[in-house]
């Protein structure tokens, strides 16, 4: 297949719509989780007979590394690897040794609720991941059990964060969702166990990702509030941002002891400054979190579309984008007439 050849002046070029520049991609493994976190795959809907997507309707591994290798000809510098639950995929440190090598990308991170992490995290960082983000909405057992939906052992996903440190897989961060009446009084505790151990903790607002969580504005605390209970414990200050397209507000802790983040879909958007597309695992390209619809990339993959051709659909999908939903989003709205939106599990989050 022949390879094709971008100057960094085109690679400038390719902008959206709304001049946004593509930066990074995010690839789901799998839409399978051994997790049922209720906001994202409530045990109701994803029960035993649940139909998941078969192996041969996933991107089988070589079909992931063309999709990353033509993204980063096209200006891609970062990778995340999403799920479902990406460490079920018992191939991941092979697919990581692939990729950590291409050609353009400075940045690979894996996101992953870290209870299957422990006994393969050195593993990872040899075959070239550079660092984690691990899910944890709560360090109480009760509160950790609920959110997960009854399959998380809190223990093991600490053992997790732990060997993912021995490893050299840092920065990590800690993804923490937080509910009104869920886990918000949980947060404080939580901050307080990895306040000065170099692990980077981001609360998120509870979003209306995808149609299963039941969304509601009234279950969102906002980050404004959550900033003022931090600064009351612990006094804070800003920080810039660390590159263009960061989603996070930093913060560190006054007396030295790390940052904190604050992750704000709900009540400060920030998609003027996206740069991700998403690869969901059966081969849909998605330009939004919250997207409705996406293109097929697995049916060209099959057909024989060669690296050109592919970077002609890539070039084609971004260039058209114009996705602002969070800006746009009328929480009332929201709420009572949900759109079909395509759910977290199948794109990460």
């Amino acid at each position: 297949m022949s390879a094709p050849q971008e100057t960094s002046s085109e690679h400038e070029r390719l902008k959206d719509a709304l001049s946004r520049p593509l930066h990074d991609l995010r690839i789901s493994l799998l839409d399978r989780c051994n997790f049922r976190c209720p906001y994202c795959m409530p045990a109701s809907e994803y029960h035993a007979d649940y139909e998941f997507l078969t192996r041969a309707q996933r991107l089988s591994h070589d079909e992931i590394y063309t999709v990353a290798r033509v993204a980063a000809t096209l200006g891609v510098s970062k990778l995340r690897l999403t799920g479902g639950e990406p460490l079920l995929d018992k191939a991941l440190p092979k697919l990581v040794d692939r990729l950590a090598v291409l050609p353009g990308i400075d940045d690979l991170a894996l996101t992953t609720n870290a209870m299957l992490l422990a006994p393969v995290a050195q593993t990872l960082a040899n075959a070239g991941l550079h660092r984690v983000t691990i899910s944890l909405d709560s360090l109480d057992e009760q509160v950790f059990r609920t959110m997960s939906g009854g399959r998380g052992n809190l223990q093991q996903v600490l053992d997790g964060i732990a060997a993912a440190e021995k490893a050299g897989l840092t920065p990590i961060k800690i993804n923490v969702v937080v509910q009104r009446g869920i886990n918000d009084h949980t947060v404080l505790d939580l901050l307080e166990h990895f306040r000065g151990t170099g692990h980077i903790v981001r609360l998120i607002e509870f979003m209306d990702v995808g149609n299963r969580n039941g969304w509601r504005m009234e279950q969102v605390v906002p980050s404004l509030d959550l900033l003022d209970a931090v600064n009351e414990t612990w006094p804070v200050s800003p920080l810039g941002r660390n590159y263009d397209g960061e989603v996070a507000s930093r913060y560190r802790y006054d007396d030295g002891k790390g940052e904190i983040g604050f992750i704000s879909s709900v009540t400060k958007p920030f998609c003027g400054s996206c740069s991700r597309a998403r690869l969901s695992a059966d081969g849909t390209l998605y330009t939004c979190l919250f997207a409705t619809h996406g293109t097929d990339l697995r049916e060209p993959l099959r057909n024989g579309a060669d690296d050109d051709e592919l970077a002609d659909i890539l070039k084609r999908i971004w260039l058209q984008r114009a996705d602002r939903y969070s800006e746009l989003r009328r929480p009332d709205v929201a709420a009572a007439h949900p759109l079909s939106k395509v759910e977290m599990y199948r794109i990460g989050g």
